[in-house]
């Protein structure tokens, strides 16, 4: 099989090109940026060059990653083109390619509110600009019934391991140094998704038969929740840290009102506002059971990807 992969040089992208590899598929990889996992250096946002490389390419299948995933914009949608215009264009361009059998396209989780688990695959619920987005990116798939192809739509949850951004390299390092704390006794169950688990289930969306995945949504990440003070508590074993302690409630709250005047006189790396506390404190689990029925066991559990983790970031660490 001959996969063109989208934003081959992201998080998500290198891992899912290491697994095509290793699955004896033959991978183009395109991306604005240049990597070693990048074949062809295009923005899809230039429509006539997407659809001259995609042509080129002439791939059996396609998986869209590539997007603007930042939180940052908080003005209009027009600063998630990418998200949008750039769907768009990846979509006539495999409607323009034959060779075209399967594409999965990639949306996310925060297609609705962090803690609300919908009733159906079309009731959103953003409130952020970027899961605004992302709605239009489901809209304009599934509006083209996904380019005349056999399709599914992905929506990663929150992916971590080795790769990992810097924003999560920060919070790993606050637990190595002892410096990070759990918020009241727990637990706070998430659906957390570790990256080798997450291009596996790429992988085998790919491959499985149509019938299981066209025109299906499917929630990506591993299927047992994470519970967040049991994962960070394996991080600060696989460290060598010092126990993380516990902090009440109310206390975490008062520090979180503190972090957030400090923010408001314009020091935004204060490293805990009432964002974070939040994002903390909300618990989200989906319903993954479709997602397993397809795709099957994963290769890792928790103590693997966190021992994982803690090699990578000591070798990109120097320690």
């Amino acid at each position: 099989m001959k996969v063109l992969v989208t934003g081959s040089s992201g998080f998500i992208g290198q891992a899912l090109v290491r697994r095509l590899r290793a699955e004896r598929c033959e991978v183009v990889g395109l991306d604005k940026v240049p990597a070693g996992t990048t074949d062809i250096v295009c923005d899809i946002l230039d429509a006539d060059g997407l659809a001259k490389a995609v042509a080129g390419a002439a791939p059996d299948a396609v998986v869209h990653l590539a997007a603007r995933i930042d939180l940052d914009e908080k003005t209009d949608l027009s600063g998630y083109t990418a998200n949008i215009e750039g769907v768009e264009n990846l979509v006539e361009a495999v409607r323009q390619t034959p060779s075209v059998r399967r594409a999965i396209w990639t949306s996310s989780q925060l297609v609705c509110r962090v803690g609300y688990v919908p009733t159906s695959d079309t009731d959103y619920k953003a409130d952020t600009l970027y899961g605004k987005s992302k709605v239009r990116t489901e809209e304009i798939v599934r509006g083209a019934d996904g380019a005349e192809r056999e399709w599914c739509l992905a929506r990663p949850t929150t992916v971590w391991g080795p790769g990992m951004s810097a924003h999560y390299q920060r919070f790993l390092h606050m637990i190595e140094r002892g410096h990070y704390f759990h918020v009241g006794q727990g637990p706070l169950w998430k659906s957390y998704s570790y990256i080798e688990n997450i291009a596996f289930q790429y992988w085998r969306l790919l491959s499985v038969p149509a019938g299981q995945i066209h025109r299906r949504t499917f929630y990506l990440a591993d299927y047992t929740p994470i519970d967040l003070i049991a994962w960070s508590d394996a991080f600060q074993r696989a460290f060598g840290s010092r126990p993380i302690p516990h902090l009440p409630n109310s206390v975490a709250r008062t520090l979180a009102l503190c972090g957030d005047a400090v923010n408001a006189i314009g020091l935004k790396r204060f490293p805990f506002n009432s964002f974070r506390l939040n994002n903390v404190l909300t618990q989200y689990q989906f319903d993954l059971a479709p997602t397993a029925a397809v795709c099957g066991p994963l290769p890792c559990d928790m103590e693997q990807g966190v021992a994982a983790t803690v090699a990578w970031l000591r070798s990109v660490s120097g320690r």
